[in-house]
């Protein structure tokens, strides 16, 4: 490693040297630095699961426009609106067609008398372009009463339970006493606020909601004609439509104001933001910790170079070869248990829990970051130093 290090540095890697000469602390230290990138990573992971299962909704929809209950945070929150607001915008130049879209939740009983709740779109089967490809497939299907597509990734399903069925054969089940026999499936996953995806028709909607009314549904898709442009339909739709109850944006605008809410405004989204920042100044601690009482044990011979005529830089060089050394050794194995945890926590739980190369690049870049600040602050008391006080 020293002659790896020296033909980096161009120079004797004192900072290595210094490090590994007290073995014990640096295992200590490269403990410490990975536990706090173990705790990043985490907190990170989570978060992005969440933010991942906020916008993967949104993914099952094929739209420009959506228009919501000016009360609307997420995809199922928010008051209902009429459903004459849709046959207004059909009138606005520019839109070409429109679908009601039904939002509700179902529990899907187990024999266990456990449950397992399913976030439930019904669709209009006649309009089938306002679903994504993979469901307007399906949908002609559902023309059929009582019939749907179910999620074979539901959190707290069996798999055995779903056998059958992506075996070919037919798949029923009860929920809120009505009996659906499944046309096809999807494997979608579950998120934060339900375990499941349940796709119906609006007509069987209806019957699965007898509180719900077709004059109210949750939100209303448009889809705009070739060569319209986005901005002007929408300026001309919120001069149409009443802005104190109604809001109008465009789909991919929704699911970015939702995801938003979901990590600034909801406790869950915040607690974990909170988490990345705790690990960060844990892994800032820790490193300036080791850096600080390296600087004291050594500060007799900074001292000494320091009388010698060597300048600032030098001696911040080496505490940064130290914080460099920290940063690298302490982050990989962080990264490596970090992809054991997000395996474990995918198969518990399975929320989308995945290490992408952005997040590790910029977990590593935070970290060498974090390591410099320490170093920084721990020269300072170097700095200062006066040689002649030190002999």
């Amino acid at each position: 490693m020293s002659t790896l290090l020296t033909w980096l540095f161009g120079r004797l890697p004192i900072g290595w040297l210094q490090l590994s000469h007290n073995r014990m602390r640096l295992v200590a230290a490269v403990a410490g630095v990975a536990f706090a990138n173990l705790l990043v990573f985490l907190q990170l992971g989570i978060l992005g699961a969440l933010n991942g299962a906020t916008v993967a909704p949104y993914a099952l929809l094929n739209a420009d426009i959506m228009i919501s209950a000016t009360d609307t945070h997420t995809l199922t929150d928010g008051s209902n609106i009429a459903r004459a607001r849709m046959f207004q915008a059909l009138g606005v130049p520019g839109v070409a067609s429109a679908m009601p879209l039904f939002l509700g939740t179902l529990e899907f009983k187990l024999p266990d008398g456990s449950v397992s709740k399913l976030q439930t779109f019904g669709f209009d089967v006649e309009r089938p372009g306002f679903a994504a490809p993979e469901v307007a497939a399906l949908l002609p299907g559902l023309e059929t009463e009582n019939s749907a597509i179910i999620d074979t990734k539901s959190r707290g399903i069996p798999k055995t339970a779903f056998a059958g069925l992506l075996a070919g054969k037919p798949f029923a089940f009860e929920v809120n006493g009505h009996t659906l026999s499944t046309i096809g499936s999807l494997a979608i996953g579950g998120g934060f606020t339900a375990d499941g995806t349940l796709i119906v028709s609006d007509q069987t909607f209806l019957r699965l909601f007898p509180n719900r009314s077709s004059g109210a549904p949750n939100h209303i898709l448009l889809k705009l004609n070739d060569g319209a442009a986005l901005p002007v339909v929408l300026n001309r739709l919120r001069a149409v439509l009443p802005v104190e109850s109604v809001m109008v944006r465009s789909l991919k605008d929704a699911a970015y104001a939702d995801y938003a809410y979901q990590t600034t405004q909801r406790p869950t989204g915040i607690i974990f933001g909170f988490g990345v920042l705790i690990g960060v100044i844990v892994g800032i601690v820790i490193v300036y910790q080791v850096l600080s009482t390296d600087v004291a044990d050594h500060l007799r011979e900074y001292a000494t170079f320091k009388a010698m005529g060597y300048p600032q830089r030098f001696f911040l060089g080496i505490v940064f070869e130290e914080a460099i050394i920290l940063a690298i050794f302490g982050f990989i194995p962080g990264f490596l248990v970090s992809l054991g945890l997000y395996a474990g926590l995918r198969a518990a739980s399975g929320l989308p829990v995945l290490m992408d190369p952005p997040r590790a690049i910029m977990v590593f870049v935070g970290t060498l970051v974090a390591c410099a600040i320490s170093g920084v602050i721990a020269t300072r008391r170097l700095a200062a130093a006066d040689p002649a006080d030190l002999f």
